[in-house]
């Protein structure tokens, strides 16, 4: 685990030096991170974080704004034509609540952020979670259960608002 953290450390720190201009090594750099090819429409404005990154999945036509924290050891699955705002945290792991484990256990649940999702600014998923196709989370939220499709979810915890279909 600390090889790959030092391994996703540099290739984001070369991946943040890099501008929105500079979109097609954008795209290199992050293929690299996580070790599986991005198609012409991925969009990743930097600066990006990430614990380790050979866990991250990505479809088709993503876009991530700039600022985004993906830990991802618990599995990160982002399904095609995604949008994450800016300053997003998806964090797929986390502790023992027992004072005596905290700091000798990492625990990783899978996310996965199903097709044509809109993650607003500020949001936070946390792991475990599934977000259903077509769903919004709204700006500033903390997603710590699952969200059905076509679904608008805000707040701390997220909850249910309306559908956002017709």
């Amino acid at each position: 685990m600390v090889a790959n953290v030092r391994r996703a450390g540099m290739l984001t720190a070369a991946l943040n030096r890099l501008t929105f201009d500079d979109a097609e090594e954008v795209r290199a750099r992050f293929a690299e991170l996580i070790g599986q090819p991005v198609d012409e429409g991925f969009t990743l404005i930097p600066p990006f974080y990430t614990a380790g990154g050979d866990e991250i999945r990505v479809g088709r036509n993503v876009f991530i704004n700039q600022n985004c924290t993906f830990y991802d050891l618990g599995g990160l699955h982002i399904g095609d034509d995604v949008m994450i705002g800016p300053n997003v945290s998806i964090i797929t792991t986390g502790h023992p609540l027992d004072p005596s484990q905290r700091r000798s256990i990492t625990i990783g649940k899978p996310i996965v952020i199903e097709r044509n999702v809109w993650i607003a600014a500020g949001a936070t998923i946390i792991g475990g979670v599934t977000v259903g196709e077509n769903s919004v989370v709204a700006a500033g939220s903390v997603v710590t259960k699952d969200v059905p499709p076509n679904s608008l979810v805000a707040g701390n915890p997220a909850r249910f608002i309306r559908s956002v279909i017709g």
